[in-house]
């Protein structure tokens, strides 16, 4: 028979191994994407930063103080979600074009289902880690209940008793975020350039993180050191720190991952 049918719609992902400073050149790259796309990227970081604003006013407003951290913590499970505009501002800028606001925001678009059971599977881990921090506050706490307001940050992150809570909420909450940052680091920005499936695009991103490990680690530890300084300044500095990420993790994306057809 002369007719080949390919196995795949499209083609197979290979990983690269890179060194350990290479996060330090995907912030580079990511710092010119959003230099050449300020407006546009600062749009995305600044909505960000009034969605958290916003949030943590209701959650205070409803003295539900002991959600604050919990929810803080699970804007790093949605983040890579969050950035699938950057992701396709990125990839315009990289193939020379111009990218515009409008065409980001529909970013989704060019792969809307996959994108869809992702977005459901990191839906389903935030509220899974609200849940269990839920649980481990009211173990550490049901009897002697923190005091409200300014007193609950005291009561509950500057005392002696507090350390125990906070260590396994710590611990229980890095093995989570461990496990998104895995599935999901690579496989988002590779759904909104490829038409892959969201199978290929997870187990891609394991690889990723598996092939570079100690790379892939510091990356992790950057992502959290810039997003938590955004977080610290009342989330004002998440304006800036959420598109740097958002366009370097393409780079690192993209650095990582090459295709057979290239």
């Amino acid at each position: 028979m002369s007719d080949v049918v390919p196995v795949s719609a499209v083609p197979m992902p290979r990983i690269r191994r890179r060194d350990l400073d290479r996060p330090w050149q995907w912030l580079n790259a990511g710092w010119g994407d959003l230099r050449k796309a300020g407006p546009i990227s600062l749009m995305y970081g600044l909505a960000c930063s009034l969605a958290g604003g916003i949030l943590t006013a209701v959650i205070w407003a409803l003295d539900w103080l002991h959600l604050v951290l919990p929810l803080m913590a699970g804007f790093m499970f949605m983040g890579p979600l969050l950035a699938v505009g950057l992701y396709y501002v990125s990839r315009e800028l990289e193939a020379g074009n111009k990218p515009r606001l409008v065409d980001s925001m529909m970013a989704w678009r060019s792969n809307p289902q996959q994108l869809a059971l992702m977005g459901l599977a990191l839906m389903l881990f935030m509220l899974a880690w609200i849940r269990i921090a839920q649980i481990i506050f009211a173990l550490f706490f049901a009897e002697n209940p923190p005091r409200p307001e300014v007193e609950f940050i005291i009561d509950v992150f500057l005392t002696a008793e507090s350390i125990p809570f906070l260590t396994v909420g710590t611990i229980v909450g890095g093995v989570l975020a461990a496990i998104v940052f895995s599935i999901s680091v690579i496989s988002i920005p590779l759904l909104v350039d490829k038409p892959a499936n969201v199978l290929t695009a997870i187990a891609t991103s394991v690889a990723a993180v598996r092939e570079n490990f100690w790379t892939m680690a510091l990356w992790a530890w950057l992502i959290v050191l810039f997003v938590g300084a955004g977080i610290a300044t009342f989330y004002v500095g998440l304006i800036v720190t959420m598109p740097l990420i958002g366009h370097a993790t393409w780079h690192a994306y993209k650095d990582l991952v090459v295709w057979d057809e290239d």
